[in-house]
């Protein structure tokens, strides 16, 4: 008998239609039933996730900017302040996990899609970025010799470094907007999931036209990767392909399915990925070489009194907090993912014209269509007992 099994035994989840989804986002309801619990896990996730992202997009930024061609950047999660006390907590692991800000941005960069990816592929990006290239090797004979031997070794760092830039960019948005909407549900402002989504989508829809750009300095010359001229902008450049790569395609883990091509068990079109935050089994959260634990592991320390009690008053109480603070997650990406799809929608959802009606439907069937073998029905069950980790039987 398998976890998933175990866990349909504890309480049957409800299935619904694509057709009963689309109907529920055009009447004013939301993906995640609005329930009390439900409210205070995504509000509380989300605000310990503020506080991480909030780290990793500034430490994104430093490398795209200050590590420019660097071949071995040892304190790239310094930030640029390298003191022993600082070394001594990066060895022991007491710090942020930088890296998995690293594993999301080299599966978004592995994905692709957008205009950034567009433009990372066109003559314009290496006419901008090789000058800066240049500048850089002009006086580094292992960089030189790197540059003439592989001749796309260079253009492809800054391509990676350009993700990092963009990426980080991202990050700081959803960061403050995530930090807005902890700071509502405080001062009593929220007390509904249509009103988060409503929150996420507003600051979405405010900086959708945020342009994304990228500069580094080279022995004091200011040199432009990504000028505002090309632009690459906040929503459709960046926060679409992030949802398309790392909430839905993500990425198999290491261990959990064979990479072995015989096996059949990775899909040979990457368009066909379904390893993403709203597909995942929480359950493997904690283990080793899971990339995710990392992020649970930086988001424990910053978790809101009222999520923590939450997770206390379960049978295990906080000994499997890695794995209660992802299924929560879990639910949060599907409020984001739903706010990103309401601020493209193409039409308000209560328009009374049948035409924009239909295009709407049309467009939502999209979505749905990739959703259909997420964990979207799972998260529907109602109550705590429906997050418990089940025991393994006997």
């Amino acid at each position: 008998m398998t976890y998933s099994s175990v866990a349909m035994q504890l309480q049957p989840v409800p299935i619904y239609s694509p057709a009963e989804y689309i109907s529920r986002l055009l009447s004013g309801g939301t993906l995640l039933p609005d329930n009390l619990e439900n409210l205070k896990e995504v509000v509380g996730v989300l605000d310990a996730y503020s506080v991480v992202l909030d780290a990793y997009s500034k430490n994104l930024i430093y490398i795209a900017e200050s590590q420019f061609l660097v071949l071995f950047p040892i304190f790239k999660y310094f930030n640029g302040k390298v003191t022993p006390e600082r070394i001594v907590k990066h060895l022991w692991h007491d710090r942020i996990n930088y890296e998995y800000a690293e594993y999301v941005m080299r599966t978004m960069m592995w994905h692709g899609g957008g205009g950034l990816d567009t433009y990372l592929d066109s003559e314009e990006f290496w006419a901008c970025c090789a000058p800066a290239v240049q500048a850089k090797t002009r006086f580094n004979p292992l960089l030189m010799t790197l540059g003439r031997l592989f001749p796309d070794y260079l253009a492809e760092q800054v391509r990676q470094l350009a993700y990092y830039s963009g990426l980080g960019q991202f990050w700081r948005v959803m960061s403050d907007i995530f930090q807005q909407l902890a700071e509502a549900y405080d001062a009593g402002k929220i007390d509904a999931i249509p009103q988060v989504v409503e929150l996420i989508k507003q600051g979405l829809v405010d900086n959708a036209t945020r342009p994304i750009t990228y500069s580094v300095k080279v022995r004091g010359t200011i040199y432009d990767i990504i000028p505002e001229s090309v632009g690459i902008t906040f929503l459709s450049d960046t926060a679409v392909p992030y949802v398309e790569s790392i909430f839905i395609r993500g990425a198999p883990f290491f261990g959990t399915v064979s990479y072995n091509a015989q096996a059949h068990q990775v899909p040979i079109d990457q368009a066909q990925f379904g390893y993403g935050a709203l597909f995942a089994d929480p359950l493997p959260i904690g283990g080793a070489g899971i990339p995710p634990t990392l992020l649970m592991q930086d988001m424990r320390h910053y978790v809101p009194d009222y999520l923590r009690a939450i997770y206390q008053d379960t049978k295990r109480g906080q000994d499997d907090i890695r794995v209660q603070l992802s299924q929560s997650f879990q639910k949060s990406m599907f409020c984001v993912t739903e706010a990103a799809v309401r601020g493209m929608m193409p039409y308000p959802a209560d328009t009374d014209d049948p035409k924009e009606q239909v295009l709407n439907r049309d467009y939502l069937s999209g979505w749905m269509k990739r959703l259909s073998e997420s964990r979207l029905d799972v998260v529907q069950r109602e109550g705590r007992q429906q997050s418990q980790t089940p025991v393994t039987p006997h």
